[in-house]
């Protein structure tokens, strides 16, 4: 399915999540107000609105960072009644946590109680027809399809079978055209045997039939032959689409995007959703500034330790290379003595990594109050400011010295094209514990399955990691 209609279609199954929602809450508070043993039960109108916009928020939130219908596998029952339980409880932490932080006074425990009941099992009631409604939806709002197929290559084949694979959906293929000169379609993998017109007779079929999308299937060659064929397509309005595959060993996405009156066809390997980068960056500023007012005391009483245990400057700068490879300074409390950059090469024969990366577990260079903050992950805490002001985020890879990166093979630079983060999947897998190459590939692993249920996974899963201290030095 094409990813615009799978887009569409999961913002109607988020919204009929919401409306599920909104309906739960009514039939809470109706419920509430109903019950003569509790004591009396009202809600102003600010508070009511104010609670149910609340969760909704959350709610599509937590759509959002769980990935709540993005694939046809999700609608398993017991894939569904364990996302919707995981939800629920993750729901209701937040929604404490939103109530006590926005000191919307005293609410009914019964009420809220009685609400993520009711939601939970409506929700779920909801999502077991799931699979109905997703097909309902896709029907009446994505609209149905009709495809020709221009081309009777191995290609134009794959890309029936994928049509194929929505016909439940309404997405049905009327036949081919083959181009000039080109091969007889072998259809032994397909359904059924289409009809196959001759290149000439596409645009009097145009007319015959019900044809809603023309898909050119064929080599940049014949392609340039063909446009007068896709001006014609155009001009009776039919909507024409043209496989690019001229660059058969590229991996990377493909998108089309206009610069004014510019038409651009844009290749990338890295994340390119705004919208999603967006609120990942919003996450990441909100996250920030109240784990700094919150830790605040902890963060002083760590400044004054470092300072009166060793001779030096409690916070320590270090020059990082950041998204696309933006310098910037990266802050940690500093775990060393004031000198050890100037004695790094009487300690050069100690390092335990591979590659351009220098680490040492025991650095003698360390203070006894740095490999303490080394172990426990605290003299991490400064690179907060450093998600503050937009140089990381909470996850990412690593930021490299400018020197590691100068030592880069050509593949590992791609690594520099997501912002750095405190935390990503090698943390997950022992952290100083792992090899050069190891490191790069999860993090390219990271990058090509980037998504906000990642991060938050990886958040989730790093907090005991960093707790036991494993893998640290």
């Amino acid at each position: 399915m094409y990813t615009r209609r799978v887009r569409l279609l999961w913002s109607l199954l988020v919204f009929s999540d919401l409306i599920v929602l909104a309906l739960a809450f009514e039939f809470a508070y109706l419920i509430r107000t109903h019950l003569p043993q509790l004591r009396f039960f009202f809600f102003t109108p600010g508070t009511s609105t104010g609670i149910l916009l609340i969760s909704a928020l959350l709610w599509a939130w937590l759509d959002v960072m769980l990935k709540a219908y993005r694939d046809a596998a999700g609608f398993a029952t017991g894939k569904m009644l364990r996302l919707t339980i995981t939800q629920t409880f993750w729901f209701v932490m937040a929604l404490a946590t939103a109530i006590y932080l926005l000191k919307m006074g005293e609410i009914s425990r019964s009420f809220i109680g009685l609400f993520v009941a009711i939601n939970f099992i409506a929700q779920t009631a909801f999502r077991l027809a799931g699979r109905r409604m997703r097909t309902f939806l896709q029907r009446e709002f994505a609209g149905h399809r009709c495809y020709v197929i221009v081309g009777t290559g191995t290609k134009a084949m794959e890309v029936t079978r994928l049509i194929e694979k929505n016909e439940e959906h309404g997405d049905k293929v009327n036949g081919f055209v083959r181009e000039e000169d080109g091969p007889e379609p072998d259809q032994s993998g397909l359904k059924r045997r289409y009809p196959v017109w001759e290149f000439p007779d596409l645009l009097p079929m145009l007319r015959e039939h019900v044809v809603d999308e023309v898909i050119f299937v064929v080599s940049k060659t014949q392609l340039e032959k063909m446009e007068d064929l896709l001006l014609s397509c155009e001009e009776q309005g039919v909507k024409t689409r043209v496989l690019v595959d001229f660059f058969p060993h590229l991996r990377s996405d493909i998108s089309f995007d206009k610069l004014e009156q510019f038409p651009l066809l844009t290749f990338s390997r890295t994340p390119e959703n705004e919208y999603l980068l967006f609120f990942k960056r919003a996450m990441d500023l909100v996250l920030s500034g109240v784990m700094l007012v919150i830790g605040a005391p902890l963060l002083a009483m760590i400044a004054l330790l470092v300072k009166i245990s060793s001779q030096g400057p409690v916070i320590y700068r270090q020059m990082r290379c950041g998204l696309n490879g933006r310098k910037f300074w990266l802050y940690k409390f500093r775990s060393m003595q004031a000198d050890a950059e100037q004695r790094k090469e009487e300690v050069a024969h100690l390092n335990e990594m591979d590659g351009p990366v220098f680490k040492i577990a025991r650095d003698p260079r360390a203070t006894a109050m740095g490999r303490f903050l080394r172990k426990t992950s605290l003299d991490e805490l400064p690179q907060l400011v450093n998600i503050l002001k937009g140089d990381m985020s909470f996850v990412g890879p690593r930021p490299p010295l400018p020197e590691e990166v100068a030592q880069y093979e050509q593949w590992q630079r791609r690594r520099l094209r997501m912002k750095p983060g405190l935390t990503c999947l090698w943390a997950l897998e022992g952290r100083n514990e792992l090899n050069f190459a190891r490191w790069m590939k999860l993090d390219m692993e990271y990058i090509d399955n980037w998504s906000l249920a990642l991060d938050l996974k990886i958040l989730l899963r790093t907090i005991p990691r960093v707790l036991s201290g494993r893998g640290a030095s």
